[in-house]
């Protein structure tokens, strides 16, 4: 009898990784207020009191869902900070880490979203601290490019990063409640929208109209030679003479 082969099996996360994660997911969902420890201990498949092992409370659960959130993007931001520094094509650059973070759990901009109108005094101060780098980056890019005139001259700069982040969000969190658009057709005419907004359209060049050719003259009848006149028949003209006696 031939000896089994092991298969080999993914490692099965922590149980703090499956809490987190199933945490972010409800949080998101339901918000604060309608999501209990004990649907978070179902979701995983464990006792609540094993969920109090890992998490004391129902707001450290909250805050260490948020910790982890800002964590991704602590990795994510030094990519978009080289986006924007990187001299070619930056505004490509940035909006697809932007893009890619939030697409990577769609769970965050809901969460985001959530965390912001649930206590938006307390979020304040965390996402000012952890958007300023990045804000003031683009920003300066935009700046560079209207002292170069390839774009608007009357956008404001950080003005212009802070609603195109937040449409991107507020697209990532809601708009399959509107309509059901894939994620990735909803983020391209976002994205058409942002361009269109901040790059000027080259001036099209007013083309020289081709001059008229000249119109064909007819050809001149030719002038009778003396050959021709010759061969020419004669005809009589016939005139009337007056008689001198004639009144």
């Amino acid at each position: 009898m031939a000896p089994r082969t092991a298969t080999a099996r993914r490692p099965r996360p922590d149980v703090p990784t499956r809490i987190l994660r199933e945490a972010t997911r409800l949080l998101a969902e339901r918000g604060f207020d309608g999501t209990s420890l004990q649907d978070v201990a179902d979701a995983v498949g464990i006792r609540k009191p094993s969920l109090l092992y890992h998490f004391p409370s129902k707001q450290a659960l909250r805050e260490a869902v948020f910790a982890q959130m800002l964590g991704h993007w602590n990795v994510a931001l030094p990519r978009i900070l080289r986006a924007a520094t990187s001299g070619e094509d930056q505004f490509e650059g940035v909006l697809d880490e932007m893009v890619r973070f939030f697409t990577e759990d769609a769970d965050r901009a809901r969460l985001l979203l959530r965390e912001a109108l649930d206590r938006p005094r307390a979020m304040a101060a965390v996402i000012r601290q952890h958007m300023a780098p990045w804000v003031a980056s683009v920003a300066g890019y935009i700046r560079k490019g209207q002292a170069l005139g390839a774009l608007h001259a009357d956008i404001d700069p950080e003005a212009y990063v802070i609603h195109v982040t937040t449409f991107l969000v507020s697209v990532l969190a809601v708009q399959r409640m509107i309509a059901p658009l894939p994620d990735g057709k909803a983020v391209a005419e976002l994205l058409r929208m942002a361009r269109a907004a901040l790059f000027k359209v080259p001036t099209p060049v007013a083309a020289t109209p081709a001059p008229r050719p000249p119109r064909p003259r007819a050809p001149r009848a030719a002038r009778p030679t003396r050959a021709t006149r010759a061969t020419r028949p004669r005809t009589r003209t016939r005139t009337r003479t007056r008689s001198r006696g004639s009144s």
